[in-house]
């Protein structure tokens, strides 16, 4: 079994992780659950786009050359949307009514708006210059047969959507979407609803986890409460080890009831690493069970999020197809003082806000991990490395954004 003794740098772990979470198996998936999850196929043109010449407007088909400034034009037809164009032409001398997205016909090298003219009878007035070209849109100038749309790996949006109908494309492949099994330990935990004595603590964390990995689409299931003993452990670890990854919460620490780390080897869970140098989060622990990611976080409700945060989103994020898995560091201007009294990389719960000198972060209230109430007013984590004992008023730090900032 790898030696997995030694406290990893937070770069280090997070490293040890993504190299070992891949993009799962593709599947076809239907248009209108397509939003959001990642492409695992190349989208070509199968044709050109548009697939004919066609009128941007309604209005009349002409020949340029005839259309002088109150040149009076015979109607010679009607084109409407979704006819066929064949035995039409544009005579000189003629004009034929027609209608947006209705195919050009033979002889026509100009659309003119119907607001650019004057019917009279069966001829039309031409009341605006008219020039070679004009509102026609022509067969494959937006897009050409054969060239590649949407690559592999785009996270696809609504207008993907209407590119891929436009294509007549009913399903396309995208990587899968983990099942994340969730296990809460610990025999003083009760589920929400449930009557708690004085002792018992209401199981929170198997809640918000569910919450975050629903947050980027992947698809928590929960296991419910383990007790600390090696039954209910076994049982329960047992199922959560049959999804694609398996967290469990608490039980990672050194006390004498933390069974979760001797059960988790018992299973055939490949140890990489069970401490990291990070506050909050530091006793997180990663294994492997036959390739499975599988992460053990504290049960402290802050530390739970924080390392889930750092940790575990990335990994969900490329096992569904994202290359794009680390939130962005941008630079905020601290209002007040930040410190590091630790040795490790220390993530701080900051409200950032906009003002017209730029971004200014400010703490969001003790920094304590029992402190809920400070990772909801946070929008942002401001990350200090092992090096950096403090960042002083006025000076910059990194955030990563949690949610929009209010403007």
């Amino acid at each position: 079994m790898k030696d997995s003794s030694s406290v990893k740098s937070f770069t280090e772990a997070r490293n040890i992780i993504l190299e070992h979470a891949s993009p799962l198996e593709a599947e076809p998936i239907a248009l209108l659950s397509l939003v959001g999850r990642v492409l695992a196929e190349e989208i070509t043109a199968p044709w050109d786009m548009p697939r004919w010449d066609n009128s941007e407007m309604d209005g009349f088909a002409v020949r340029a050359s005839d259309c002088q400034l109150f040149s009076r034009l015979k109607v010679a037809g009607y084109i409407p949307a979704g006819a066929i164009a064949e035995g039409i032409s544009v005579k000189p001398g003629t004009a034929v009514r027609i209608m947006t997205g209705a195919p050009v016909p033979e002889g026509c090298d100009a659309i003119v708006p119907i607001e650019n003219t004057r019917v009279d009878e069966d001829a039309v007035i031409i009341q605006k210059l008219v020039r070679t070209g004009d509102y026609i849109r022509y067969c494959g100038s937006d897009i050409s047969a054969e060239e590649l749309m949407i690559p592999a790996g785009t996270t696809l949006r609504p207008v993907d959507i209407n590119l891929l109908a436009s294509f007549s494309r009913r399903t396309v492949q995208v990587y899968r979407r983990p099942e994340v099994a969730i296990l809460s330990t610990g025999d003083e935990l009760v589920a929400p609803g449930e009557a708690a004595t004085s002792a018992q603590i209401i199981d929170s964390n198997a809640y918000s986890l569910a919450a975050a990995i629903s947050e980027i689409g992947a698809i928590p299931k929960l296991l419910g409460i383990a007790q600390d003993n090696y039954e209910s452990l076994r049982e329960k670890i047992g199922q959560g080890l049959k999804a694609d990854v398996l967290i469990t919460s608490a039980g990672v620490s050194s006390g004498d009831r933390d069974l979760v780390r001797e059960i988790l080897e018992g299973a055939e869970v490949a140890q990489q690493f069970w401490k990291v140098a990070i506050k909050p989060a530091g006793p997180t622990a990663f294994g492997l069970n036959a390739g499975k990611p599988v992460f053990s976080l504290p049960g402290n409700p802050v530390s739970s999020m924080i390392g889930f945060e750092q940790l575990v989103r990335p990994a969900l994020l490329k096992m569904m197809g994202h290359t794009r898995v680390l939130r962005p560091l941008i630079k905020a201007t601290l209002k007040t003082a930040l410190h590091n009294e630790t040795t490790k990389t220390r993530f701080l719960r900051v409200k950032v806000e906009k003002t017209s000198a730029g971004l200014l972060a400010e703490s969001a209230g003790d920094q304590n991990t029992g402190i809920l109430s400070t990772m909801i007013r946070a929008n942002g984590i401001a990350v200090l490395s092992a090096e950096q004992t403090e960042i002083l008023a006025g000076e910059e730090v990194d955030i990563q954004l949690l949610n929009p900032i209010n403007s």
